[in-house]
Order: C-alpha cells, then structure tokens, then sequence
C-alpha cells in the first residue's frame, strides 16, 4: 500500500471517510460508535485495500453484526462508495465521492437515503403535508399520518416511533368458551353436587338450587412468520409486534420460516425486545434467503400442530405466498392446517396494491384454506388486526371467495 488509513503523514482523506461512513450508518440506525470506527480503521490498514470485495467485507465484518443490519449497509456501501475506481482512489487515499445518481437514491431504502442526504427530503414531505391539510380542510396529526404509512417508506426516526407505537399496542383477542365450568348465580345449567352438598350443610327442607356456566378464556395463538428476503423488510417490524403480544397475553407461540422452521417462542419471551431479537437472529440460519413455504407447514404439521394447535388456536400466517418449490405439496399442508385450528387468518403485505391478483402458484394454493385474507404493511393494519381478533368470524369470507374468483 501506498499509505494506511492511520498515517496522517500521507496527506490522504480515507479515515476521514470510513469515519464518515460510520456516521451515515449510525444515522441509518446500526449501532455503530467511535470505537467500531477504530476498529474499521485498524482492519482497513491490518488487511490493505487488494479489491473492492475485500474493502466491502473488511467493513462489513466490523460494522455488520446481526442479519437484519446487511441490506442497509449493503444499500449504504454501494452509494457512498460507488465511484468504479475507488480502489485506487483509495489506495492514494484521495476522497471518494457521496454524490449517488438518482436511480440508486431510488433504490436504497429511506433510511439510507436520509443518513446520507440530511434534510433532502424536508421539502418533499413539507409539500406533502400541506397539500394533505388543504385536501381534507383540517389537520393531521402526526400520529395519523404514521398510522397510513408503509414500513417499507418509514425513516429510521418513524420506524424508532412505530415500534414504540406497536409495544403499547394490545390485542383483544375473543374470548371462547371451555370445557370446565365455574359457579354462576344465574347460570343455564344446575349443580348438582354443589346442590346436594349445600343441603347437606344446611339441612333444610327446601334444597337451594346451585348453578354453573362454562369457563371462557382467550384460545391459544399461533404465528407462522415469513422471514425470507421478499418479506424482510416487513418481517422485522412484525416481530415487534409479536414481541408486545407474547408479552401481554399467555398461550402465544410464535414459529419463522424461510427454507426451514424455526421455533421462536422462548425466544421473544425476554422482556427487552433488543435481547430477544438478537436471541432469535442467533438461532434462525436463513434469514432473509428463500422461501419453502410447503415444507416448513409439512414440518409444523408434523412436529407442532398437536402441541401447540388444542383448545381451538387461532392461526396467523404471515407470508406473501411467493414461494421457491412453486406452491409443491402446500395445497394439502394448508388444508391440514386449516383443519386443526379455530381460525386461519393470512397476513400478506402484497395486498395493499390495488391491482394486486393471486397468480403465484404458491398463493393459489393457500387461498382456498384460510378464513380471511388480510394485508398487513402499516401500523394503521395492525390495529385492524386486533379489533378483527376481537369478535368472532365466520370459518371462510366473502373476501377470500372472490380472491378464488379472480384467480380461477
């Protein structure tokens, strides 16, 4: 190497950059401070600059260290450092550009473009709302206008809110009645135990009638969550929510899935959503790969269904459908799911387009064995999730019958 990013002899701008890197990562939200900094600066000069891929990887070796954190430094990497001859640039730690073209801008997701653009986008949103506020002739508050948002278009400071938002959030789920019965004054039904015991005590002539109703509690809840890499973005913010309901209520277990199944329940019983989901990133392998949807329900069906699916579960199914084996062996699966539960509901972020139709084989298999069919990309969603939960359904909607329609 002509010169290392410590030598401040050299006259170069590299460790000025890295540094520089590491704050628009910090501003996209990793978790990066100045001594993962130094240690970028140690690595870069410990390793050298030989190609772009050994450049790529030193960094994210040090900056990346959970699954959920790759796209955005992966988007970042690629518009902060995308002139084509950085290497030499480098090598003679000249200054890189930062100025991307507006076809990556684009791409990247918001938070990248916020980290390294600050305050470009203040118009835009500024022009946005007032034209929002002249529309409806009121005003909204901010709290609303984050309700409609997608997570897929929230910065980092909306998505730091809606997680917030989504903690406090609590699912009422119905209440159903047991086997078991408890005493009730007015009850349908007469105890008779409870009746001979208490004229037994009282010896009495006339023997009070004692009566019972049935038990009612929440049912069981069972989540099944695509975690492949068409659903990461939204699966990331669906474990939060997962999160706040496993803590709120008993009798929740949570499954992911992406090429293989993964029981997650003990992991998000931590009190501290960082804790657990740092847990789950170290016991899940394929975050964020593909999706096999038919042999992951072909395994829960096997292995979990009579443990976790009794006393009439309701079932969230949390997936676009898109899957790698092209639907193979998922229309019998689903339907042996559909069979073992209270209530199949499907989650799928892809509904919220308009013109949305269920080509996929994937998504033509599942169809036919779910109770209702539910978009799921916003927080305003969530809510609708939870007032749905709330009162009893019917086993299939007219929603799902006209998504069969469509698709025959």
């Amino acid at each position: 190497m002509q010169g290392s990013a410590s030598d401040p002899d050299s006259g170069g701008k590299l460790a000025a950059n890295i540094m520089h890197f590491g704050r628009v990562l910090r501003a996209a939200g990793l978790p990066i401070g100045p001594g993962k900094v130094i240690h970028a600066l140690r690595a870069v000069e410990a390793t050298g600059i030989g190609s772009r891929a050994d450049f790529y990887w030193t960094l994210h070796a040090v900056f990346v260290n959970r699954r959920d954190q790759r796209e955005v430094f992966d988007q970042a990497f690629h518009i902060f450092w995308r002139n084509p001859q950085i290497l030499e640039k480098a090598m003679s730690l000249l200054l890189p550009t930062t100025h991307a073209g507006e076809s990556e801008v684009e791409k990247a997701s918001r938070r990248v473009q916020e980290a390294l653009f600050p305050g470009a986008g203040e118009g835009r949103d500024q022009e946005a709302s007032d034209e929002i506020v002249i529309d409806a002739s009121g005003s909204h508050s901010a709290s609303e206008v984050l309700q409609a948002k997608d997570f897929e278009s929230m910065s980092a400071a909306e998505i730091a809110e809606a997680k917030r938002l989504i903690a406090n959030l609590r699912l009422p789920i119905m209440m159903v009645p047991t086997r078991r019965f408890r005493p009730h004054a007015q009850g349908p039904r007469v105890d008779m135990r409870a009746t001979l015991r208490a004229g037994l005590r009282s010896g009495a002539d006339i023997i009070p009638l004692r009566r019972r109703q049935r038990r009612r509690r929440h049912p069981p809840l069972v989540i099944l969550c695509d975690i492949s890499g068409s659903m990461s973005r939204y699966s990331r913010m669906l474990l939060h929510f997962v999160h706040a309901i496993t803590n709120d209520r008993d009798r929740v277990h949570s499954f992911v899935f992406g090429t293989r199944l993964t029981n997650i329940t003990r992991q998000l019983r931590q009190r501290d959503v960082d804790v657990a989901l740092a847990r789950i990133s170290e016991a899940v392998e394929d975050w964020s790969g593909g999706t096999r949807i038919g042999h992951c329900v072909k395994d829960f069906n096997a292995h979990w269904s009579r443990r976790v699916l009794g006393q009439g579960a309701l079932v969230l199914f949390i997936s676009d459908g898109l899957d790698r084996d092209t639907g193979e062996g998922l229309d019998a699966e689903m339907e042996r799911l559909h069979k073992s539960c209270r209530r199949l509901i499907w989650l799928n972020p892809l509904l919220r387009y308009d013109g949305f139709e269920p080509k996929s084989l994937g998504i033509r298999a599942i169809l036919p064995h779910v109770d209702e069919f539910r978009t799921i990309h916003n927080l305003a969603s969530l809510g609708d999730l939870a007032q749905a939960l709330g009162r009893e359904m019917p086993r299939t909607e007219e929603g799902v019958s006209e998504f069969l329609r469509v698709a025959s």
